[in-house]
């Protein structure tokens, strides 16, 4: 069996920039376990893969090491394959994930994602979630469906160098460290030790989190977040009531076929 692969660099202009994700198109679902065994493969932060229906386009994600709920620079990658490669007029598309419906809308920005907002609260850190910090003193620990830490600086963020060991076993699904940003509204950088990916590039989803938070805090519903990873890259959001647009663009980094 073939099966197309198009490597796409999300939220980026340029490639060797942003967050590569895999994207295979497929004619119908393939077992489970052949599913994660190409996203090992493949050996990205995602996988995507997706299905063509009349009921619509079933969308999933794999990390190297399980399923995730919600992806945010995989789903951009598979709207830029659908409209570059494979000739998708719609000015919209029309996701059904487990996440619910998401519908990308391709314009003259890039690609708007228009995703679930998540309103974090606040926690009492768990132990090993400071031990990973070291020395670092967090100005407050939020969660949502990641633990959300709160530092005093942009350098503070940039200059964190954590022990993902103390991560592993968190019971929710990474870390986000964030903080008011120089020269965009703030900036961030997510680690998912659990999930394979010990840092990752540009998290799209990680800012459904992060926008309702600075929303709160600066007063402002558009927002530009700049995740301060090595690759990094930025994230155009605007909060609507209990939705999140996330806005970037896509490049082509490869495509291929693969044989199993």
């Amino acid at each position: 069996m073939k099966i197309k692969i198009y490597q796409v660099d999300a939220f980026a202009s340029h490639v060797f920039e942003g967050n590569p994700a895999a994207v295979c198109p497929l004619n119908e679902w393939l077992d489970d376990e052949v599913l994660q065994k190409i996203a090992e493969e493949n050996n990205l932060s995602e996988t995507a893969f997706f299905v063509s229906s009349a009921a619509g386009i079933q969308l999933r994600w794999f990390t190297p090491r399980g399923e995730v709920d919600l992806c945010g620079h995989a789903t951009l990658a598979t709207a830029h394959v659908l409209y570059e490669h494979l000739g998708f007029k719609s000015p919209k598309v029309e996701f059904q994930t487990k996440s619910g419906e998401l519908v990308v809308t391709k314009n003259d920005s890039g690609f708007s994602m228009d995703f679930p907002a998540s309103h974090p609260a606040v926690i009492d850190a768990p132990i090993n979630l400071l031990a990973g910090l070291g020395d670092v003193i967090p100005k407050q620990v939020i969660a949502s469906f990641d633990y959300i830490i709160i530092l005093d600086s942009e350098e503070a963020v940039k200059n964190l160098d954590p022990d993902l060991s103390k991560w592993l076993k968190l019971d929710l699904r990474g870390v986000v460290v964030t903080a008011v940003g120089t020269d965009v509204d703030f900036v961030s950088r997510c680690f998912f030790p659990k999930l394979g990916v010990d840092e990752d590039p540009i998290t799209g989803s990680a800012h459904c989190e992060l926008a309702p938070y600075w929303n709160s805090k600066l007063g402002l519903s558009l927002l530009t977040g700049r995740q301060i990873s090595k690759r990094s890259g930025i994230v155009h959001c605007e909060l609507k009531g209990d939705r999140v647009v996330l806005t970037g663009n896509a490049v082509d980094y490869m495509s291929g076929e693969i044989n199993i």
